[in-house]
């Protein structure tokens, strides 16, 4: 479920960003003119929709804490949030070279993008080098450009620090979940609970909880209320990345915008895999070890993996888990005491993050 005030945010947010982005790539461009194609890939990137559950999480929880009744449109919290979607334009760029995935949104990532636009130039040295380098560096300015957005949200000074250490918690966290999820994928997978963490600080605290308690702490809000966020946004948080390893194992393309299976080529260590082999037998554990991570995987291949994951309970596992989990964030989200329109569109954001369509 979306509601129309879901769709008035995201356009307000889209509205911020594109608004902040025209005023910063002039600077960046002016350089030189070999960087107008570096810039201008990025501001794509960023622009090019995306359901924008970061800063829908953010400006809730600034809600929460009963500022803002809406009929004031505060424009520096909008801005403020929006710069969560620089913050994970980094993130979907980076985890992209790392998984060498050569497809975001239904299109070419942006490592593939620019190894194609140094192919078409008929520059010298490889093209998969200097397309893995300049998403590095894209993502880089990425993060650069996010701190600069919230630093230029318009935000109070006495708001803005108190914003910065959730700021600087999360960005801390996402970073380390990304290279604990290099360990496990280097290490072949393990336990179930080992899965749960990298998911935990990969994704799950850095989509939910930390967007609630920065947007929560910029309205000045008690620890009553971020308790009570985080109750609600920790469960939530891990539901939201289980059903995205579904998707990433069952999902269409036409939704997902990735190829059937490119989690399995990619190798991700997920729940959904660590389950699978946990409950296998033998020699479905043998299949699971020798086509997992295999990146020419056919869909005949794929299905034999996505077999094995029902054959064993594990994607019933696992969508149990979602809904045990999405259970606990609403009961939390009951129990804390909220402005209660922030009350009702978090429990709306709880349906959209884990109802996701295959």
């Amino acid at each position: 479920m979306v509601t129309p005030s879901a769709d008035v945010l995201r356009d307000r947010v889209d509205k911020a960003l594109h608004e902040w982005i025209h005023c910063a790539r002039p600077t960046v461009a002016s350089i030189s003119p070999d960087l107008e194609p570096f810039v201008d890939a990025l501001a794509a990137f960023v622009l090019d929709g995306g359901k924008r559950l970061r800063p829908a999480f953010c400006y809730w929880g600034y809600r929460a804490a009963g500022l803002d009744d809406g009929s004031v449109h505060d424009d520096t919290i909008v801005a403020a949030a929006a710069a969560l979607e620089l913050v994970q334009a980094c993130a979907l760029v980076h985890d992209d070279v790392i998984d060498r995935s050569d497809t975001r949104r239904g299109g070419p990532s942006v490592h593939r993008r620019f190894a194609i636009a140094h192919h078409s130039a008929g520059w010298s040295g490889d093209d998969e080098a200097f397309g893995r380098a300049a998403a590095v560096l894209l993502g880089d300015l990425a993060l650069v450009w996010a701190d600069a957005m919230l630093a230029d949200s318009g935000l109070p000074p006495d708001a803005l620090l108190r914003g910065l250490p959730v700021w600087n918690a999360m960005r801390v966290e996402v970073m380390c979940g990304q290279y604990l999820d290099v360990v496990e994928q280097a290490r072949g997978g393990g336990s179930v609970e080992r899965a749960l963490r990298v998911a935990r600080y990969k994704a799950a605290k850095y989509t939910v909880e930390r967007p609630l308690h920065l947007g929560a702490s910029i309205a000045g809000a008690g620890g009553e209320l971020l308790d009570g966020l985080s109750a609600y946004g920790v469960p939530l948080g891990e539901a939201f990345q289980l059903r995205d390893d579904l998707l990433g194992v069952f999902g269409d393309p036409l939704v997902t915008g990735k190829p059937a299976g490119d989690d399995l080529r990619e190798g991700k260590r997920t729940v959904l895999v660590a389950q699978a082999a946990q409950a296998a037998d033998d020699a479905q554990l043998a299949v699971l070890r020798d086509l997992v991570g295999d990146p020419d995987l056919d869909l005949d291949c794929v299905q034999a993996l996505r077999d094995i994951t029902t054959a064993t309970g594990a994607a019933a596992a696992v969508e149990h888990m979602i809904e045990q989990r999405a259970e606990a964030a609403l009961a939390a989200l009951d129990r804390t005491a909220m402005a209660a329109d922030a009350r009702a569109e978090l429990a709306a954001l709880a349906t959209l993050a884990t109802q996701r369509i295959r």
